[in-house]
């Protein structure tokens, strides 16, 4: 069977676009000589959809579009197997399913819901749809086929030590004779991601002895960034066919032959991780309806980085850098940002925020008297550059990309309304050590653009005289082992101490300011996701709250 691994990028909510996508990409298929083409999960209305699974008329677009499908595509000998939203007859519980379809002919012949509803970390499909009391077998091109979607085939109980759900919708339906496993799938990046799956799948394989066709989505949807990375796998486990990783792809693969094309992927995660930032960057900006943005450019590692992503993203010629010096700006600061802007070819505009910061001082000077300097005058500085970035923002248009990164959004490092101003947190996964690697493969990529002497300069907010981030946090590979330890694996303080042999005081301390400062965090622009536990839609914790380690 020559099968076409479909691997697209759709727009949430743009069904009609999608389909359009999906039939050129059936098209495209059948004169390559496919056989059957095999789209992601929810392809017809884009992954996640969220509450619009609640408004009626999306799910009567998602139902009517995929008919749609079924004529454009009734003059290909080619059968098509994709995922839409569905409505079903039911007196209590849900009344949608996440479904899969295969279309045949211009007909719908099967269609198959999801079983298991992942109900965690980014996930909420508990909260839409009814999950399939029993999945059946298809029939295609003349075998039996378990086809599934996404987290059904994630239950086996000879890889997980320890399973999610009691049932296992794969082993079912080898157990009804199936001949291969077809899965469609809309799983989301993080570092490693990539590896796991390949592992998950090798196992079914060889458990079964039978082919296995993974399809996956790609492209970024708000705070989601989706790798594709679809394969086919032969009976013994091996890899006989793949697509890119983070762009739009269709091979094909013979299962028969246990043959198929491959494309080469990014071999080192720090070149993956990079790319998924560039992904979900370029698909915020244009799916919002966006073309150019702004960058606050400080000289510092972060806005660097930044802004050679959004150059990756969106080309030079939509990206402007804003230098705005301060009272306790250093000239190196000022000549590393002209010098990085030139070397990425984008436009660079100074906007000193000295004489307005000192205006505001001796407005505000009445109402401070008796009372000594301290954050205040700080964050001053730092929200009339906010202010400098959102009235530029909002003459020219373009969207403002916020620089910070994991470890400062951690510990509450910003400032509210200053820094954290913006519509997307590029960076706000990545914590400061992977940030200068990562800011590495930016320079591999942009003719080293990024001076030597951002990254062996010692950070700072230069918003006070000879300020150091270390002034006021520990050293950073010290700092991210700790916050790695207790955001992404939820360890006690006490744990941590003892793991990373560090003072426990030290680690009470770091705690306690993750805890104190998640009413910053519920305030900032959505980030990207990159690690196994982001801030934001995947990780929800009460800001009033008096639980304390």
């Amino acid at each position: 069977m020559r099968i076409a691994l479909a691997q697209i990028n759709p727009t949430v909510g743009d069904v009609k676009g999608n389909v359009d996508m999906m039939t050129r990409a059936a098209r495209d298929a059948a004169a390559r000589g496919a056989e059957v083409v095999v789209f992601p999960e929810l392809s017809v209305t884009g992954y996640p959809p969220r509450d619009l699974v609640e408004k009626p008329s999306f799910v009567e677009a998602s139902e009517r579009e995929l008919e749609r499908l079924a004529r454009e595509t009734k003059d290909l000998d080619l059968s098509v197997v994709c995922g839409y939203v569905a409505r079903i007859q039911t007196e209590t519980g849900k009344g949608m399913v996440n479904n899969a379809a295969l279309i045949e002919r211009g007909e719908i012949v099967f269609r198959q819901s999801k079983m298991l509803l992942p109900n965690y970390d980014v996930f909420d499909e508990a909260r839409y749809f009814r999950p399939a009391e029993r999945e059946l077998l298809c029939t295609l091109r003349g075998q039996k086929v378990a086809l599934t979607i996404c987290e059904d085939a994630w239950n086996d109980r000879q890889y997980w030590k320890r399973r999610m759900y009691h049932r296992d919708p794969v082993e079912e339906l080898f157990e009804q004779g199936a001949q291969m496993l077809i899965c469609i799938n809309a799983s989301p990046y993080n570092m490693g991601k990539r590896a796991i799956r390949r592992n998950i799948y090798r196992a079914a394989a060889r458990r079964y002895g039978k082919p296995v066709v993974y399809v996956n989505q790609v492209g970024g949807n708000d705070q989601l960034v989706f790798d594709g990375s679809s394969f086919a796998m032969n009976a013994q486990g091996d890899v006989i066919a793949a697509a890119s990783s983070f762009e739009e792809d269709l091979v094909l693969s013979d299962l028969a032959g246990s043959t198929g094309e491959r494309k080469e992927n990014f071999a080192d995660e720090c070149e993956a991780a990079y790319e998924a930032l560039v992904l979900g960057t370029r698909d915020y900006i244009r799916k919002c309806g966006f073309r150019k943005v702004l960058i606050g450019l400080s000289g510092g590692i972060d806005s660097a980085l930044t802004a050679a992503i959004a150059v990756d993203a969106v080309g030079k010629e939509n990206v402007t850098g804003v230098g705005m010096p301060g009272p306790y700006s250093s000239e190196h600061s000022v000549t590393d940002a002209r010098e990085m802007a030139e070397k990425l070819g984008v436009r660079f505009e100074m906007v000193s925020i000295k004489g307005v910061y000192e205006h505001f001082v001796k407005e505000l000077s009445p109402l401070f008297v008796g009372m000594k300097e301290d954050v205040t005058e700080e964050n001053l500085q730092s929200r009339l550059r906010g202010v400098t970035l959102m009235a530029l923002s909002n003459k020219t248009g373009a969207l403002v990309l916020t620089t910070g990164n994991k470890s400062e959004l951690a510990v509450g490092y910003c400032t509210l309304y200053g820094d954290m101003c913006g519509g997307l947190a590029v960076i706000s996964d990545v914590p400061k050590t992977l940030v200068y690697k990562l800011s590495r493969v930016a320079n591999a990529r942009n003719n080293n653009a990024i001076p030597e002497n951002v990254f062996i300069k010692p950070p700072s907010a230069e918003l006070r005289p000879d300020q150091k981030d270390t002034d006021s946090l520990p050293p950073y590979e010290t700092l991210d082992a700790i916050l790695e330890a207790y955001v992404e694996q939820y360890k006690s303080p006490r744990d941590i101490a003892t793991m990373l042999n560090v003072s426990h005081s030290l680690v009470e301390d770091i705690v306690q300011k993750v805890d104190r400062n998640e009413y910053k965090r519920q305030q900032a622009a959505p980030g990207l996701r990159l690690t196994s536990k982001a801030f934001g839609v995947g990780r929800r914790m009460p800001i009033a709250q008096r639980f304390s380690e």
